[in-house]
């Protein structure tokens, strides 16, 4: 469903007034629309099919290259992603990190992307995220194992309250061998020594 941006423009027109603005001030006057648009962007996760990016896979025995089957991890580091916490509708913003194990199929790695950023295009909060990230890639590609790492900065923490402007925060889904400690421990390695891949995006 898309956002209803005429409702949206009006809403903020109100919630600008009931902080004792004045939206039609030359400063506000275009805001309500902005957000708008703004909104129309952040949200634009809603209601859609996280799973339709990996619909197109590749067979591991019997696609282009039957010869060299992957017997590991497939692991992409580093995927910008932003959303919107649900609780105060502030942004957080940082990285993702995926590894999965493949069954019969694989999919393009482009793709991956693409089911984090559908997901993260909803009110969020950053644990039920990485859950829905791991639980659409091990049911659409029947994976043996997935693990979702994110590290993001929020607003809601570092911007109001106590302002910790210096935290990030990780977590950790896993599904299937990748939920073993042994085997999570090995792909957290790995992302650990490549410690610049967590780098939030923020400029710290």
């Amino acid at each position: 469903m898309a956002v209803d941006r005429e409702r949206v423009a009006a809403l903020v027109r109100e919630l600008l007034e009931a902080i004792g603005e004045d939206p039609a001030r030359p400063g506000l006057r275009m805001t309500p629309e902005r957000v708008a648009d703004a909104y129309s962007e952040f949200f634009s996760g809603v209601g859609v099919d996280a799973a339709a990016p990996l619909a197109h896979t590749i067979s591991v025995s019997r696609g282009p290259a039957p010869d060299t089957l992957p017997s590991g991890a497939v692991v992409l580091r580093g995927i910008r992603f932003r959303s919107v916490c649900e609780h105060h509708l502030l942004p957080f913003r940082g990285r993702a990190h995926i590894a999965y194990l493949p069954g019969e199929q694989v999919v393009g790695l482009g793709a991956l992307p693409k089911v984090v950023d559908v997901l993260a295009s909803r009110p969020q909060v950053q644990e039920r995220l990485g859950e829905q990230v791991a639980d659409t890639i091990a049911s659409s590609l029947d994976a043996r194992g997935v693990l979702v790492v994110l590290e993001a900065t929020h607003e809601c923490v570092t911007m109001r309250g106590d302002q910790q402007s210096d935290s990030s925060t990780v977590t950790i889904a896993a599904r299937g061998e990748l939920a073993e400690p042994a085997a999570r421990a090995e792909i957290i390695a790995l992302l650990v020594a490549a410690r610049p891949a967590f780098d939030t995006g923020d400029g710290r």
